[in-house]
């Protein structure tokens, strides 16, 4: 059955879009216009802490309770990630703008440096967990798959 009368139906409009090249720059430029939830990723213990502000945590699974996030293989996080077998998404609201910036290396501010100026707790993991984060998940790694320049991560949830 048709839904749709005859003039309800429009064909689709054509708009201009380039033709670029599926290069890491067009990628990047084209990502950034993605609307999503932003998230900070933490892993280490005193002054080995660091972590770094993605967009691309998400559940895996619920049942069971998994999460999974993807980091920059050449980042200072994935090898303190690697080394302690944990991490933590730290879901951040509009006032957390500035610990967004701070684990994105604005100011160019590095490892534990970058969790000055914020609360934080630890939960079953150890992963530093920010303390009025909207949400956070504590996690073990379950597995981590290295592909091209990124690790994804597939967490164990411990916690939440």
């Amino acid at each position: 059955m048709n839904i749709f009368t005859r003039s309800e139906f429009q064909e689709p409009r054509t708009r201009s879009v380039s033709d670029r090249p599926a290069d890491a720059a067009g990628l990047k430029e084209a990502l950034r216009t993605l609307g999503g939830g932003v998230s900070v990723i933490t892993a280490g213990d005193g002054a080995e802490r660091t972590g770094a502000t993605v967009t691309s945590a998400t559940a895996l699974s619920v049942d069971p309770p998994r999460m999974l996030v993807s980091l920059n293989r050449s980042s200072s996080t994935w090898p303190v990630v690697e080394r302690y077998r944990h991490f933590a998404v730290n879901v951040i609201g509009a006032d957390h703008q500035d610990v967004a910036n701070r684990f994105a290396g604005v100011g160019g501010l590095k490892g534990a440096e970058r969790y000055v100026g914020s609360e934080w707790t630890r939960l079953a993991s150890g992963a530093p967990i920010l303390e009025d984060a909207v949400a956070a998940f504590d996690c073990e790694v379950e597995e981590a798959i290295e592909r091209h320049s990124h690790v994804i991560l597939i967490g164990r949830v411990l916690s939440i």
